[in-house]
């Protein structure tokens, strides 16, 4: 099945915050955004922000402090 333009964004936006292992509250907030932009989360949305979640409370991805 083909993903969706906004699930592409959120899957490289979530594969970086992975290969970083580190999220800040800007991203976390921008990859909510976008997945709600159009009014509806898909299921690939849904996984995908699933995904981190988990990864979020295994703490194999970690809150960092922001840029500014």
């Amino acid at each position: 099945m083909k993903l969706s333009d906004s699930a592409n964004k959120l899957r490289e936006m979530i594969e970086k915050a992975i290969q970083d292992q580190k999220i800040t509250r800007e991203e976390y907030d921008m990859i909510i955004h976008l997945a709600t932009e159009d009014g509806h989360i898909d299921r690939q949305e849904q996984a995908l922000l699933a995904e981190l979640q988990d990864m979020i409370e295994n703490k194999i991805v970690k809150y960092a402090p922001s840029g500014k």
